[in-house]
């Protein structure tokens, strides 16, 4: 097989980093034209290493979960900026479920300066960045830990969670399809974020722009049984007809909340 051009190993890089590319970026950034950057997209397409999308292409998901420290680095930045922003919502004295994701990882360094909260997490990861936290408390449910991201899934974390009721449910999803379904890849977290919704009495969801190129095969329920939706980017819309109609708010993270 002959080494990828180096132009295209840096698209593929950018792609890992950032979720997504797209042709006019791309084409201002090696400075060569639109159509070179198309033959270097559906070189990398051809390839398996990247997927196509309107206006260019997204680093692949397709049935199979990828490595949890890729999913951490993808939209690095649109996560920062949603972690602060629900940070914001969330008063000193609350009790809330995080569940697992790259996302709500970041929601919970966010939250590490707050006072007097009650957090209940099936993530680990979550626990373990909060476990020092001194206005924190942390419950953590009981289950199966799965190696591949420390989430914690199956019926007694399930059990777990439907001993609360608290203020604030935060959780992720893997993809948001056009008709506004939230989908994941195991459904055994998917019964445990379902159950965290159940126990909310307000439910926030915060999902990157990525999320909307991507399809999972199993889903947790739709974005119109959430209260906030809370995104980087400004989202198709289909979507955001649905948020309006349903009165879900939804919140475009400003670039400026990265740096708080």
């Amino acid at each position: 097989m002959q080494p990828m051009p180096p132009r295209q190993m840096d698209i593929l890089e950018i792609a890992r980093r950032d979720g997504r590319v797209d042709v006019e970026g791309l084409a201002t950034r090696f400075e060569v034209t639109p159509q070179t950057i198309r033959k270097d997209l559906n070189d990398l397409c051809d390839l398996e290493k990247l997927n196509r999308v309107h206006g260019g292409a997204v680093f692949p998901s397709n049935t199979v979960n990828m490595a949890y420290q890729s999913r951490r680095e993808i939209a690095a930045d649109g996560k920062a900026r949603i972690s602060q922003t629900v940070a914001g919502l969330i008063s000193d004295n609350a009790s809330l479920i995080l569940n697992i994701g790259t996302t709500t990882e970041q929601v919970a360094h966010a939250l590490r300066r707050h006072l007097g909260l009650m957090v209940i997490t099936n993530n680990l990861n979550v626990a373990y960045i909060l476990a020092d936290a001194p206005g924190v408390d942390v419950v953590v449910s009981g289950g199966m830990v799965r190696k591949s991201d420390g989430g914690i899934v199956g019926a007694a974390a399930v059990d777990l969670i439907q001993q609360f009721k608290v203020d604030f449910a935060i959780i992720g999803t893997s993809a948001i399809d056009e008709e506004g379904t939230l989908l994941d890849f195991d459904y055994r977290e998917v019964r445990v974020a379902q159950a965290i919704l159940g126990q909310a009495r307000t439910k926030i969801l915060v999902a990157d722009s990525i999320k909307f190129e991507r399809r999972a095969p199993v889903q947790i329920g739709k974005i119109t049984d959430i209260d906030v939706f809370v995104t980087d980017e400004d989202v198709p819309e289909p979507i955001h007809d649905l948020c309006k109609t349903a009165g879900v708010e939804m919140i475009v993270a400003s670039p400026a909340c990265a740096l708080e």
